[in-house]
C-alpha cells in the first residue's frame, strides 16, 4: 500500500522514521512519500520537502511567513493528489496537518493522525475539526485519552515512541564518548537549547551565561541536525564550550544534570534520568497572545504528565542568570537529585512502556487494508 506522511520537526521526523520501519513489518509492500527528514528518508521512499525548510515557530513568525507557509500548503495538496495515497499520516505539526486535513478528508482519503496536535493545552475547539477530519487518532501520552473521551471522540493510546527510540539506539561507553569529542572528567552539563533558530538564539545566551560560575563542570551544547556548525560556531568560540552535533541521546546517558528548552526534549532528559532545568523564552508578541489561549498550569511535558511540578520551569522573564544559577546549584545536589530519579522512574511508568510504533503501525494497515 502506498503511505503518505507529513511530519514537520525533528521529533517528528524521529517518530516518523520509526512508524515507518514498523509499516513495514506490518506492509511489505509499503511505498512512503513524506515530508520529513534524515531519518525517514533513511528508511525508504521519496522526501518531498525537508522539515527545515518550513521551520517557523511562534505565532508572529507565522504571520511574517504566511506567504511561504500558504505555498506549502497548496503543493502539498497537489502532491498528495498525484501519489494518490491509500491513506495519509500527519504526525504533529498542528497548525500545517489540520488544514491538509480538512482538504483530504473531503476527497475521500483515509486519514490518521500520529501524535495528536496539543488541543487539550489550547483551542480544544479544534477537536470539532478533528472528529470530523481525521478516521483515526493515536495518541501517545496517557491524559490524551481522557482528554478526547470528554468530547466523545475515541482514540487509541498507544504509549510513548520515546521508550523504544532510547532502548533500541546504538549505544556507545563514557570514555569511548569522552575520547571522541575531545571531553575531559569533569561531570558533563547538557544544553539544549532547540531545533529552531529562533529558540535557540533566545535560551542559548542565558544558558551560556552562567558556565563561569560551576568550573568544575563542562557544558556540552548538543546540536540539533536542524543546524549547523557555523550557527553554533560564535556561541561556542566565545564562552569556550563544547559542541556535539545530533548526539543528543549519547550526551544525555553521559550527563550530570541539563538545562533545557521546553518541548520534547525535556521528556528525553527524563526518560535518561538526567535531572534539568526546564527553560522558555519566546517572542515579545507570541509570548502574549500564547499566554491568553493556553490554559495549562505547566508548559513541560514532565510536569504535565505527572501532574504536578516535578522540574523547575524558568519562563519567559523568569529565564535569567541568577535564576538559572540558583536552579542548576539546586539539581547539582544530591538530595534533589535522589528526588528527581524518583520521579522519572514514575514518570516513566505512566508513558505506558515499550511498542508505541508498532501498536499504531497495526492500527493504520489493519484500517488502510479494510478501506480498499
Amino acid at each position: 500500500m502506498k503511505y503518505y506522511l507529513i511530519a514537520g520537526e525533528a521529533s517528528g521526523d524521529l517518530h516518523g522514521s520509526n512508524l515507518m520501519k514498523a509499516l513495514q513489518q506490518e506492509d511489505v509492500n509499503a511505498e512512503f512519500r513524506f515530508w520529513g527528514g534524515d531519518l525517514m528518508a533513511s528508511v525508504g521512499g521519496t522526501l518531498v520537502t525537508h522539515y527545515k525548510e518550513r521551520s517557523f515557530m511562534g505565532f508572529a513568525e507565522v504571520l511574517f511567513n504566511l506567504r511561504a507557509i500558504l505555498g506549502f500548503i497548496k503543493f502539498c495538496k497537489q502532491d498528495i493528489q498525484n501519489y494518490h495515497p491509500d491513506v495519509i499520516v500527519f504526525i504533529d505539526n498542528s497548525g500545517f496537518n489540520l488544514r491538509i486535513a480538512k482538504w483530504a478528508k473531503q476527497r475521500h482519503y483515509r486519514t490518521h493522525y500520529y501524535i495528536s496536535p496539543q488541543v487539550w493545552a489550547s483551542r480544544a475547539s479544534r477537536v470539532t475539526a478533528i472528529k470530523r477530519d481525521i478516521d483515526a487518532m493515536h495518541v501517545i501520552l496517557p491524559f490524551e485519552k481522557a482528554f478526547y473521551e470528554k468530547y466523545d471522540y475515541e482514540v487509541n493510546f498507544v504509549g510513548h515512541p520515546l521508550i523504544d527510540a532510547i532502548a533500541n539506539r546504538t549505544q556507545i561507553g563514557e570514555h569511548a564518548f569522552r575520547k571522541k569529542y575531545g571531553l575531559n572528567d569533569k561531570p558533563i552539563i547538557a544544553l539544549l537549547p532547540g531545533s529552531r533558530k529562533q529558540e535557540i538564539t533566545k535560551m542559548l545566551g542565558v544558558m551560556l551565561s552562567v558556565v563561569n560560575d560551576f568550573r568544575d563542570y563542562q557544558f556540552v551544547i548538543a546540536g540539533a541536525p536542524s543546524q549547523d556548525y557555523e550557527f553554533y560556531k560564535p556561541f561556542i568560540k566565545e564562552n569556550k564550550v563544547s559542541y556535539i552535533p545530533n548526539k543528543t541521546y549519547d550526551l544525555l546517558s553521559v550527563s550530570f544534570a541539563a538545562l533545557v528548552t521546553s518541548g520534547t526534549a525535556t521528556l528525553e532528559t527524563a526518560l535518561f534520568k538526567v535531572p534539568q532545568v526546564v527553560c522558555y523564552k519566546a517572542n515579545a508578541i507570541s509570548y502574549q497572545i500564547a499566554k491568553r489561549i493556553i490554559t495549562l498550569k505547566y508548559i513541560s511535558l514532565v510536569n504535565l504528565i505527572m501532574d504536578r511540578e516535578v522540574v523547575t520551569e524558568l519562563i519567559q522573564s523568569d529565564l535569567n542568570s541568577e535564576g538559572l544559577k540558583k536552579e542548576l546549584r539546586k539539581i547539582l545536589d544530591d538530595e534533589e537529585r535522589d528526588r528527581l530519579f524518583l520521579e522519572y522512574y514514575e514518570l516513566e511508568k505512566k508513558l505506558g512502556g515499550k511498542g508505541a510504533s508498532a501498536k499504531a503501525a497495526k492500527f493504520i494497515f489493519d484500517d488502510a487494508k479494510s478501506s480498499t
